[in-house]
């Protein structure tokens, strides 16, 4: 009987060290004030993140990345893809942004060529990339003698396939399918996996008469069956179609790797703290069971994502600027279970903020003719995204509270300059807090944006010279 209970025992720790073991997020770094570093890693190795990836080599964060027991997938911006398809280009891509990291100690086990880019770019040019790109850095990594190391991926996006419904059903569409079964050829070649990313808020944001039923993996949707297997959810569909897809093309039980899978919390009407939780809680506590034709296999996922980027562009939806499980100072946004014995993320420790101080309209003035635009300003060169419709601020603020908001975080971005709340005479500081409700007015972190704007402009420079070497 002890030995019956310690077997059970036994079970249970090994399926807690699973999940724990095996949690991977998107790092991404738009960050108009980023914390250090050091500090993200310290966060993600106190909530048992082992994994990440990132979408463009960052010196500070793959540095900070060595000897932390992290494994790291490192991407070729979708800027470069044109460049990789020359071949002495990707082979100093990969001197510089794996090679060297890793003899420093960065565990570098993928290099992620692009993400989503079919049909992306100026005339496709993104697409008509992918392969010889791909091709030439899996050559730079043999020649490199780390072919068996780090093993190169494209990640894809699940609308890439078409939308068959029924997983036995499921092909890559009709425009890109030869171009991405060639990708698929290149990968298996060399034992890489296939990498997508699947999102099913996106198909919610994109379509208001999208049925949520079967969208959260505690739903009662109406099970569908294709043959022997029954779905519950969108995910398994898309994943399972995937699956299908390459299994048609000769290679069964092929790797596949989910890229990013989140949910946001601002900036859309479906873009709350609650869904976020529901959803990525579900994704987690499913993830280790695999899906009807990949049963009791877990899953690699990587989440989106890490933390808040401000700076991030907002050309798909305001909801792009709040993928993030960890608020932009590091504080988690939610509850969520890593393990059994882990009810809740933990912050990030040591955080420093500027003053508590605020800018606001000064509701004194009579002259507000300046006030749009102003208020238009401030929002072009700083984050108001919550303050459109669906987002935390939207039914919390008057017209004066929007204004408020809009100053205060132009005020915030420019690290408290006296400056920055003049607004021809509209604004002025307060030391009283005037969030409200959902809407939070921040206090910016002590941390100089202008490290993050030389991390910038030395990406910028760099992408510049590969571009004028192959000219």
């Amino acid at each position: 009987m002890e030995l019956i209970h310690l077997s059970v025992f036994l079970l249970a720790c090994s399926f807690c060290v699973m999940r724990v073991g095996s949690f991977g997020v998107n790092w991404g770094t738009e960050i108009s004030h980023p914390l250090p570093a050091q500090m993200m890693v310290n966060l993600l190795k106190s909530n048992g993140v082992d994994k990440v990836k990132l979408f463009s080599p960052d010196t500070n964060v793959l540095r900070a990345l060595a000897h932390s027991g992290i494994e790291v997938m490192v991407g070729v911006p979708n800027s470069l893809l044109v460049a990789m398809a020359d071949a002495a280009q990707a082979n100093l891509w990969v001197q510089n942004n794996v090679v060297r990291f890793r003899m420093s100690g960065t565990d570098i086990r993928y290099v992620a060529v692009g993400d989503e880019t079919f049909n992306g770019g100026p005339n496709g040019v993104y697409s008509a990339s992918i392969r010889p790109a791909l091709s030439n850095i899996l050559h730079a990594l043999n020649r490199a003698e780390l072919g068996d190391q780090v093993k190169a991926t494209v990640p894809m996006n699940a609308g890439d396939l078409l939308d068959g419904s029924l997983p036995s059903n499921a092909a890559f569409k009709e425009d890109i399918a030869q171009e991405a079964a060639q990708i698929a050829a290149l990968l298996a070649q060399n034992g890489c996996p296939f990498t997508i990313n699947i999102n099913p808020f996106l198909s919610l944001y994109n379509n208001n008469s999208y049925s949520v039923d079967g969208i959260f993996f505690d739903s009662h949707a109406l099970p569908v069956e294709d043959g022997a297997f029954v779905y519950h959810n969108v995910f398994d569909i898309s994943y399972d179609s995937l699956d299908v897809v390459l299994e048609n093309a000769g290679y069964t039980n092929m790797e596949i790797i989910v890229g990013a899978i989140g949910w946001p919390t601002d900036g859309d009407i479906h873009a709350n703290s609650s869904n976020a939780q529901r959803f990525n809680q579900g994704f987690l506590d499913h993830a280790a069971n695999g899906t009807p034709r990949r049963p009791n296999r877990r899953i690699e996922f990587y989440m989106l994502s890490l933390i808040d980027e401000d700076m991030k562009g907002i050309s798909q939806g305001n909801f792009q600027r709040h993928w993030g499980l960890f608020r932009y100072d590091g504080k988690p946004k939610y509850p969520l279970s890593l393990s059994a014995n882990a009810e809740k993320l933990s912050a990030a420790v040591g955080v420093q903020y500027l003053p508590q101080q605020w800018c606001v309209l000064d509701t004194t003035i009579v002259d507000t003719s300046t006030l749009p635009g102003s208020i238009t300003y401030a929002c072009n060169n700083a984050d108001c995204t919550a303050l459109d419709y669906g987002g935390s601020c939207n039914g919390y603020l008057n017209d004066t509270g929007n204004a408020s908001y809009a100053f205060n975080a132009y005020y915030q971005m420019q690290n408290q300059d006296v400056g920055a709340c003049s607004f021809n005479g509209l604004g002025h500081i307060i030391t009283d807090n005037p969030s409200n409700g959902s809407c939070e007015f921040i206090i910016q972190l002590a941390y100089d944006s202008s490290a993050a704007l030389k991390q910038k402009i030395s990406a910028l420079a760099v992408a510049l010279m590969v571009f004028l070497v192959v000219l």
